[in-house]
């Protein structure tokens, strides 16, 4: 079964970015999909963008549109998140899911914390 791995979490001000990244194994690309969950504090998972392996198509939720953007990497096998302008109502755990919408066949990475603080 394919594993996802999330990794760049970290504290960062309002205003500024950061990068996670997603490192696959397995026949990622046998799932189609993959895609950027968060979870805040208190907060429901909720999905952020998505990314269709055949064709290179993105998704995004209203609420990180025009400041996330998903991307691949197809050398190093990842899957990455690049967040700007971020401010303290995205702090959350960030997951990796595959594939996005998440299914029953798919994974979730373990998550990695992002914290936006001044």
């Amino acid at each position: 079964q394919v594993q996802v791995a999330e990794s760049g979490g970290g504290l960062v001000q309002p205003g500024g970015s950061l990068s996670l990244s997603c490192a696959t194994s397995g026949s990622a690309v046998d799932y189609g999909s993959i895609g950027w969950f968060r979870q805040g504090p208190g907060k429901e998972r909720k999905g952020l963008a998505c990314f269709t392996f055949s064709d290179g198509s993105t998704n995004y939720a209203d609420s990180v549109k025009g400041r996330f953007t998903i991307s691949r990497d197809n050398a190093k096998n990842t899957v990455s998140l690049q967040m700007n302008s971020l401010k303290p109502e995205d702090t959350a755990v960030y997951y990796c899911t595959i594939p996005c919408p998440p299914s029953r066949r798919g994974s979730w990475g373990q998550g990695t914390q992002v914290t936006v603080s001044s």
